[in-house]
Protein backbone atom coordinates (compact mmCIF):
# COMPACT_ATOMS: atom_id res chain seq x y z
CA UNK A 1 0.00 0.00 0.00
CA UNK A 2 1.49 3.21 -1.36
CA UNK A 3 1.00 6.12 1.13
CA UNK A 4 0.82 9.74 -0.89
CA UNK A 5 2.35 12.05 1.11
CA UNK A 6 2.20 16.21 0.87
CA UNK A 7 4.79 18.06 0.96
CA UNK A 8 4.88 21.14 2.77
CA UNK A 9 3.87 24.04 0.43
CA UNK A 10 2.59 21.85 -2.57
CA UNK A 11 -1.15 23.45 -2.42
CA UNK A 12 0.88 27.50 -2.13
CA UNK A 13 2.45 26.48 -5.71
CA UNK A 14 -0.18 25.72 -7.86
CA UNK A 15 -2.80 28.27 -5.87
CA UNK A 16 -0.17 31.02 -7.45
CA UNK A 17 0.25 29.31 -11.05
CA UNK A 18 -3.00 29.09 -11.24
CA UNK A 19 -3.39 32.94 -10.59
CA UNK A 20 -0.26 33.86 -12.62
CA UNK A 21 -2.00 32.09 -15.56
CA UNK A 22 -5.67 34.22 -15.42
CA UNK A 23 -3.34 37.30 -14.71
CA UNK A 24 -1.92 36.91 -17.92
CA UNK A 25 -5.34 35.96 -19.83
CA UNK A 26 -7.11 38.59 -18.48
CA UNK A 27 -4.18 41.53 -19.39
CA UNK A 28 -3.87 39.64 -22.75
CA UNK A 29 -7.72 40.19 -23.17
CA UNK A 30 -8.01 43.57 -21.71
CA UNK A 31 -4.83 44.54 -24.50
CA UNK A 32 -6.80 43.07 -27.60
CA UNK A 33 -9.60 44.49 -26.60
CA UNK A 34 -7.51 47.93 -26.24
CA UNK A 35 -6.76 47.36 -29.74
CA UNK A 36 -10.18 46.50 -31.48
CA UNK A 37 -11.66 50.09 -29.94
CA UNK A 38 -8.56 51.66 -31.42
CA UNK A 39 -8.64 50.17 -34.52
CA UNK A 40 -12.55 50.63 -34.90
CA UNK A 41 -12.53 54.02 -34.39
CA UNK A 42 -9.12 54.94 -36.78
CA UNK A 43 -11.25 53.48 -39.20
CA UNK A 44 -14.22 55.52 -38.44
CA UNK A 45 -12.56 58.54 -38.23
CA UNK A 46 -11.38 57.62 -41.92
CA UNK A 47 -14.77 57.70 -43.06
CA UNK A 48 -15.67 60.67 -42.10
CA UNK A 49 -18.09 59.90 -38.92
CA UNK A 50 -19.15 62.30 -36.39
CA UNK A 51 -18.74 60.06 -33.69
CA UNK A 52 -16.30 60.97 -30.84
CA UNK A 53 -13.09 59.71 -30.30
CA UNK A 54 -11.33 58.08 -27.36
CA UNK A 55 -10.42 60.75 -24.79
CA UNK A 56 -6.34 60.60 -26.56
CA UNK A 57 -7.79 61.25 -29.44
CA UNK A 58 -9.68 64.53 -28.79
CA UNK A 59 -7.19 65.94 -26.18
CA UNK A 60 -4.73 65.98 -29.28
CA UNK A 61 -7.60 67.54 -31.69
CA UNK A 62 -8.00 69.85 -28.38
CA UNK A 63 -4.42 70.92 -29.29
CA UNK A 64 -4.92 72.12 -32.77
CA UNK A 65 -6.67 75.30 -34.11
CA UNK A 66 -10.42 74.96 -34.41
CA UNK A 67 -11.23 74.22 -38.80
CA UNK A 68 -14.73 75.63 -39.63
CA UNK A 69 -16.68 72.48 -41.03
CA UNK A 70 -17.50 73.60 -44.63
CA UNK A 71 -20.73 74.92 -45.24
CA UNK A 72 -21.97 71.95 -47.47
CA UNK A 73 -21.39 70.21 -44.35
CA UNK A 74 -22.75 72.85 -41.85
CA UNK A 75 -26.86 71.99 -40.34
CA UNK A 76 -29.56 73.68 -41.57
CA UNK A 77 -31.13 76.63 -39.25
CA UNK A 78 -34.97 77.15 -39.66
CA UNK A 79 -34.06 81.12 -40.49
CA UNK A 80 -32.25 79.55 -43.80
CA UNK A 81 -35.85 78.26 -45.03
CA UNK A 82 -36.68 81.61 -45.60
CA UNK A 83 -35.87 81.87 -49.11
CA UNK A 84 -37.50 85.23 -49.82
CA UNK A 85 -34.27 87.19 -49.13
CA UNK A 86 -33.14 85.11 -51.89
CA UNK A 87 -34.44 87.37 -54.56
CA UNK A 88 -33.72 90.66 -55.20
CA UNK A 89 -35.99 94.12 -55.03
CA UNK A 90 -37.60 94.19 -58.83
CA UNK A 91 -35.26 95.69 -61.39
CA UNK A 92 -32.02 95.39 -59.40
CA UNK A 93 -29.13 92.91 -60.17
CA UNK A 94 -27.53 90.30 -58.35
CA UNK A 95 -23.70 90.92 -59.22
CA UNK A 96 -21.46 88.13 -58.42
CA UNK A 97 -18.65 89.18 -55.43
CA UNK A 98 -15.21 90.14 -57.24
CA UNK A 99 -11.72 89.54 -55.88
CA UNK A 100 -9.73 92.73 -55.25
CA UNK A 101 -7.73 92.15 -58.61
CA UNK A 102 -10.94 92.23 -60.65
CA UNK A 103 -12.43 95.02 -59.18
CA UNK A 104 -9.29 97.08 -59.97
CA UNK A 105 -9.25 95.46 -63.64
CA UNK A 106 -12.97 96.27 -63.99
CA UNK A 107 -12.26 99.82 -62.64
CA UNK A 108 -9.57 100.41 -65.10
CA UNK A 109 -11.62 99.16 -67.85
CA UNK A 110 -14.49 101.65 -66.76
CA UNK A 111 -11.85 104.08 -66.36
CA UNK A 112 -10.83 103.46 -70.13
CA UNK A 113 -13.94 103.32 -71.61
CA UNK A 114 -14.88 106.61 -69.72
CA UNK A 115 -11.78 108.19 -70.96
CA UNK A 116 -12.56 107.44 -74.92
CA UNK A 117 -15.84 108.38 -74.91
CA UNK A 118 -14.15 111.78 -73.46
CA UNK A 119 -11.80 111.74 -76.55
CA UNK A 120 -14.90 110.81 -79.06
CA UNK A 121 -17.31 113.41 -77.48
CA UNK A 122 -14.21 115.92 -77.70
CA UNK A 123 -13.37 114.41 -81.32
CA UNK A 124 -17.26 115.18 -82.09
CA UNK A 125 -17.06 118.71 -80.90
CA UNK A 126 -13.47 119.50 -82.32
CA UNK A 127 -15.16 118.12 -85.76
CA UNK A 128 -18.16 120.37 -85.44
CA UNK A 129 -16.59 124.33 -85.61
CA UNK A 130 -20.10 125.82 -85.54
CA UNK A 131 -20.31 125.01 -81.52
CA UNK A 132 -16.76 124.71 -80.35
CA UNK A 133 -16.92 128.62 -80.01
CA UNK A 134 -13.41 129.01 -81.30
CA UNK A 135 -14.74 129.34 -85.33
CA UNK A 136 -16.40 131.82 -87.44
CA UNK A 137 -18.33 131.17 -90.46
CA UNK A 138 -16.60 133.25 -93.50
CA UNK A 139 -19.04 133.61 -96.25
CA UNK A 140 -16.39 134.34 -99.26
CA UNK A 141 -17.27 136.19 -103.00
CA UNK A 142 -17.81 133.34 -104.22
CA UNK A 143 -20.77 131.85 -102.51
CA UNK A 144 -18.32 129.07 -100.42
CA UNK A 145 -18.77 128.91 -96.49
CA UNK A 146 -15.88 128.28 -94.51
CA UNK A 147 -15.13 128.26 -90.71
CA UNK A 148 -12.19 130.22 -89.89
CA UNK A 149 -10.55 129.78 -86.58
CA UNK A 150 -10.34 132.84 -84.61
CA UNK A 151 -7.24 134.00 -83.72
CA UNK A 152 -6.86 133.71 -79.77
CA UNK A 153 -4.36 136.87 -80.29
CA UNK A 154 -6.78 139.23 -81.68
CA UNK A 155 -9.14 141.49 -79.19
CA UNK A 156 -12.58 140.47 -79.33
CA UNK A 157 -15.23 142.68 -79.20
CA UNK A 158 -17.44 142.73 -76.49
CA UNK A 159 -20.96 144.16 -77.63
CA UNK A 160 -23.94 142.52 -76.38
CA UNK A 161 -26.27 143.03 -79.04
CA UNK A 162 -29.32 142.67 -76.74
CA UNK A 163 -28.93 146.84 -76.12
CA UNK A 164 -29.45 147.26 -80.07
CA UNK A 165 -32.44 148.83 -80.84
CA UNK A 166 -33.50 150.24 -84.46
CA UNK A 167 -36.25 153.47 -85.03
CA UNK A 168 -37.01 154.65 -88.49
CA UNK A 169 -34.13 152.70 -89.94
CA UNK A 170 -31.55 154.04 -87.92
CA UNK A 171 -30.18 151.97 -85.11
CA UNK A 172 -28.92 152.70 -81.71
CA UNK A 173 -26.46 151.05 -78.89
CA UNK A 174 -27.51 151.52 -75.89
CA UNK A 175 -25.22 150.41 -72.47
CA UNK A 176 -27.20 150.79 -69.28
CA UNK A 177 -30.00 152.22 -71.07
CA UNK A 178 -27.29 154.73 -72.05
CA UNK A 179 -26.87 155.66 -76.14
CA UNK A 180 -23.63 155.59 -76.59
CA UNK A 181 -23.63 155.03 -80.40
CA UNK A 182 -23.76 157.52 -82.91
CA UNK A 183 -25.55 157.25 -86.41
CA UNK A 184 -23.20 157.69 -89.96
CA UNK A 185 -24.10 157.25 -93.56
CA UNK A 186 -21.06 156.78 -96.23
CA UNK A 187 -22.09 159.24 -99.08
CA UNK A 188 -20.34 159.31 -102.72
CA UNK A 189 -21.09 160.71 -105.75
CA UNK A 190 -23.38 157.75 -106.77
CA UNK A 191 -25.60 159.16 -104.51
CA UNK A 192 -26.37 162.25 -106.48
CA UNK A 193 -27.43 165.29 -104.72
CA UNK A 194 -27.48 165.12 -100.95
CA UNK A 195 -29.80 166.97 -98.79
CA UNK A 196 -27.12 167.68 -95.16
CA UNK A 197 -29.54 169.04 -93.60
CA UNK A 198 -31.90 166.77 -94.00
CA UNK A 199 -29.90 163.91 -93.17
CA UNK A 200 -29.25 165.50 -90.13
CA UNK A 201 -32.61 166.49 -89.02
CA UNK A 202 -33.24 162.74 -89.84
CA UNK A 203 -30.89 161.85 -87.09
CA UNK A 204 -27.42 161.56 -88.59
CA UNK A 205 -24.58 162.96 -86.26
CA UNK A 206 -22.08 161.94 -88.85
CA UNK A 207 -20.72 161.07 -92.11
CA UNK A 208 -18.15 159.62 -94.50
CA UNK A 209 -17.32 160.73 -97.51
CA UNK A 210 -15.57 159.53 -100.44
CA UNK A 211 -12.48 161.40 -101.15
CA UNK A 212 -11.33 160.11 -104.14
CA UNK A 213 -10.09 156.28 -105.88
CA UNK A 214 -7.82 154.72 -108.11
CA UNK A 215 -9.47 152.96 -110.87
CA UNK A 216 -9.34 149.25 -111.44
CA UNK A 217 -8.35 148.64 -114.22
CA UNK A 218 -6.55 151.88 -115.78
CA UNK A 219 -4.59 152.57 -111.91
CA UNK A 220 -5.31 156.34 -112.50
CA UNK A 221 -6.07 158.36 -109.02
CA UNK A 222 -8.95 160.88 -109.22
CA UNK A 223 -10.91 162.90 -106.78
CA UNK A 224 -15.12 162.07 -106.06
CA UNK A 225 -16.92 164.37 -108.54
CA UNK A 226 -18.94 165.24 -105.68
CA UNK A 227 -16.01 165.25 -103.31
CA UNK A 228 -16.21 169.05 -102.52
CA UNK A 229 -19.42 169.96 -103.00
CA UNK A 230 -20.17 167.51 -100.14
CA UNK A 231 -17.95 168.20 -98.08
CA UNK A 232 -18.91 172.24 -97.77
CA UNK A 233 -22.39 170.83 -97.37
CA UNK A 234 -21.64 168.82 -94.83
CA UNK A 235 -19.28 171.43 -93.10
CA UNK A 236 -22.47 174.14 -93.33
CA UNK A 237 -24.87 171.43 -92.06
CA UNK A 238 -22.59 171.05 -88.91
CA UNK A 239 -22.16 167.08 -89.13
CA UNK A 240 -19.07 165.25 -88.03
CA UNK A 241 -17.37 164.78 -91.04
CA UNK A 242 -14.97 162.11 -91.75
CA UNK A 243 -13.24 160.14 -95.20
CA UNK A 244 -12.39 157.12 -96.99
CA UNK A 245 -10.57 156.49 -100.09
CA UNK A 246 -10.93 153.31 -102.45
CA UNK A 247 -7.58 151.80 -103.20
CA UNK A 248 -6.11 149.93 -106.00
CA UNK A 249 -2.48 150.38 -105.15
CA UNK A 250 -0.18 147.23 -106.45
CA UNK A 251 2.73 148.81 -104.67
CA UNK A 252 4.42 150.63 -102.09
CA UNK A 253 5.14 153.53 -104.56
CA UNK A 254 1.62 153.46 -105.54
CA UNK A 255 0.08 153.67 -101.98
CA UNK A 256 2.44 156.34 -101.00
CA UNK A 257 1.29 158.01 -103.83
CA UNK A 258 -2.57 157.71 -102.53
CA UNK A 259 -1.45 158.64 -98.87
CA UNK A 260 -0.19 161.56 -100.02
CA UNK A 261 -2.80 162.17 -102.80
CA UNK A 262 -5.50 161.86 -99.74
CA UNK A 263 -3.36 164.57 -97.62
CA UNK A 264 -3.03 167.65 -100.14
CA UNK A 265 -6.79 167.35 -100.75
CA UNK A 266 -7.82 167.32 -96.84
CA UNK A 267 -5.27 170.28 -96.21
CA UNK A 268 -8.15 172.74 -96.76
CA UNK A 269 -10.89 170.83 -94.32
CA UNK A 270 -8.18 169.89 -91.84
CA UNK A 271 -9.95 171.40 -89.12
CA UNK A 272 -13.05 169.92 -89.95
CA UNK A 273 -12.34 165.98 -90.20
CA UNK A 274 -13.00 164.74 -86.87
CA UNK A 275 -13.88 161.51 -87.75
CA UNK A 276 -11.76 158.68 -89.29
CA UNK A 277 -9.91 158.80 -92.76
CA UNK A 278 -10.40 155.39 -93.54
CA UNK A 279 -8.64 152.86 -96.19
CA UNK A 280 -10.99 150.71 -98.17
CA UNK A 281 -9.56 148.05 -100.69
CA UNK A 282 -11.77 145.45 -101.87
CA UNK A 283 -12.42 142.87 -104.55
CA UNK A 284 -14.41 144.13 -107.48
CA UNK A 285 -17.85 142.69 -108.49
CA UNK A 286 -17.44 140.48 -111.49
CA UNK A 287 -15.14 141.80 -113.31
CA UNK A 288 -10.78 141.77 -112.73
CA UNK A 289 -9.06 144.11 -110.85
CA UNK A 290 -5.70 145.31 -110.58
CA UNK A 291 -5.36 143.84 -107.12
CA UNK A 292 -5.84 139.96 -107.68
CA UNK A 293 -2.66 139.38 -107.78
CA UNK A 294 -1.65 140.55 -104.65
CA UNK A 295 -1.14 138.29 -101.96
CA UNK A 296 -2.17 138.25 -97.98
CA UNK A 297 1.15 139.53 -97.16
CA UNK A 298 1.02 142.61 -99.99
CA UNK A 299 -2.33 143.83 -99.02
CA UNK A 300 -1.32 143.96 -95.24
CA UNK A 301 1.57 145.96 -96.26
CA UNK A 302 0.10 148.33 -98.73
CA UNK A 303 -2.95 148.59 -96.16
CA UNK A 304 0.02 149.64 -92.87
CA UNK A 305 1.68 151.97 -95.12
CA UNK A 306 -1.61 154.28 -95.93
CA UNK A 307 -2.79 154.03 -92.63
CA UNK A 308 0.61 155.03 -90.37
CA UNK A 309 0.97 158.10 -93.25
CA UNK A 310 -2.78 158.94 -92.23
CA UNK A 311 -1.78 158.90 -88.67
CA UNK A 312 1.81 160.93 -89.20
CA UNK A 313 -0.11 163.81 -90.78
CA UNK A 314 -2.30 164.05 -87.36
CA UNK A 315 -5.21 161.59 -88.70
CA UNK A 316 -7.21 159.27 -87.30
CA UNK A 317 -6.63 155.86 -89.18
CA UNK A 318 -8.92 153.42 -89.89
CA UNK A 319 -9.42 150.45 -92.08
CA UNK A 320 -12.18 149.16 -94.11
CA UNK A 321 -13.63 145.96 -95.44
CA UNK A 322 -16.65 143.08 -94.62
CA UNK A 323 -15.78 139.93 -92.74
CA UNK A 324 -14.26 137.80 -95.54
CA UNK A 325 -12.12 140.62 -96.11
CA UNK A 326 -10.71 141.21 -92.84
CA UNK A 327 -10.25 137.65 -92.44
CA UNK A 328 -9.01 136.11 -94.92
CA UNK A 329 -7.35 139.20 -97.13
CA UNK A 330 -5.32 140.85 -94.78
CA UNK A 331 -3.50 139.90 -91.60
CA UNK A 332 -4.86 141.78 -88.60
CA UNK A 333 -2.56 140.76 -86.25
CA UNK A 334 -0.42 143.53 -87.91
CA UNK A 335 -2.53 145.92 -88.00
CA UNK A 336 -3.97 146.17 -84.23
CA UNK A 337 -2.99 149.58 -83.68
CA UNK A 338 -5.63 150.69 -86.60
CA UNK A 339 -9.75 150.98 -85.97
CA UNK A 340 -11.63 148.41 -87.73
CA UNK A 341 -14.96 149.57 -89.87
CA UNK A 342 -16.52 146.48 -90.56
CA UNK A 343 -19.12 146.06 -93.22
CA UNK A 344 -21.74 143.52 -92.49
CA UNK A 345 -25.18 143.34 -93.84
CA UNK A 346 -26.73 141.74 -91.34
CA UNK A 347 -29.69 142.30 -88.04
CA UNK A 348 -26.08 141.51 -85.48
CA UNK A 349 -22.76 140.89 -86.78
CA UNK A 350 -21.04 137.58 -85.96
CA UNK A 351 -17.60 139.46 -86.72
CA UNK A 352 -15.69 137.92 -84.01
CA UNK A 353 -12.98 140.73 -83.27
CA UNK A 354 -13.13 144.35 -81.87
CA UNK A 355 -14.70 147.36 -84.54
CA UNK A 356 -15.16 150.70 -84.21
CA UNK A 357 -17.37 151.02 -86.95
CA UNK A 358 -20.39 148.95 -88.25
CA UNK A 359 -21.87 149.30 -91.40
CA UNK A 360 -25.20 147.58 -91.02
CA UNK A 361 -27.01 148.35 -94.51
CA UNK A 362 -26.36 149.19 -98.28
CA UNK A 363 -29.80 149.79 -98.80
CA UNK A 364 -31.17 152.14 -96.05
CA UNK A 365 -33.35 154.19 -96.60
CA UNK A 366 -32.62 157.89 -95.44
CA UNK A 367 -34.37 161.35 -95.82
CA UNK A 368 -31.84 163.93 -97.92
CA UNK A 369 -30.39 160.75 -99.63
CA UNK A 370 -32.32 159.93 -102.94
CA UNK A 371 -31.97 156.00 -103.26
CA UNK A 372 -30.20 153.55 -101.40
CA UNK A 373 -28.29 155.04 -98.34
CA UNK A 374 -25.48 153.22 -96.57
CA UNK A 375 -25.95 153.49 -92.70
CA UNK A 376 -23.60 153.22 -89.82
CA UNK A 377 -23.58 152.90 -86.55
CA UNK A 378 -20.55 154.14 -84.38
CA UNK A 379 -19.76 153.18 -81.02
CA UNK A 380 -17.13 155.79 -80.52
CA UNK A 381 -17.82 159.48 -80.80
CA UNK A 382 -14.63 160.58 -82.54
CA UNK A 383 -15.79 164.50 -82.22
CA UNK A 384 -14.40 163.73 -78.06
CA UNK A 385 -10.88 162.90 -79.24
Amino acid sequence: MVINMKLPGDDGRRTNSHSIFYMIIGVSAFVLVLLLVVMQNNGKSKKGSGESAPDVVQQEAAAEPEVAEPESEQKLRAEDLSFWGMYPPEGNKTEKPQTDAQDEDSQNETEEESGTDAEKKEEVVQEDPSTDGKHTLVKTSDGQEEWVLISPYLTKNTYDFKNLSESANLRKYTDNGKKISRVGVDISKHNGQVNFNSIKAAGVDYVMLRLGARGYSTGQLSLDDNFVENMEAAIEAGLDIGVYFYSQAISQDEVMQEANFVIQNLEPYRAHITYPVAFDMEKVANDTARIDGLSRDDKTAIAATFLSGMQAAGYIPMVYGNKEWLIKNIDLAKLQDYDVWLSQEQDIPDYPYQFAMWQYTTTGVLNGVTGDASLNLCFVDYSDR
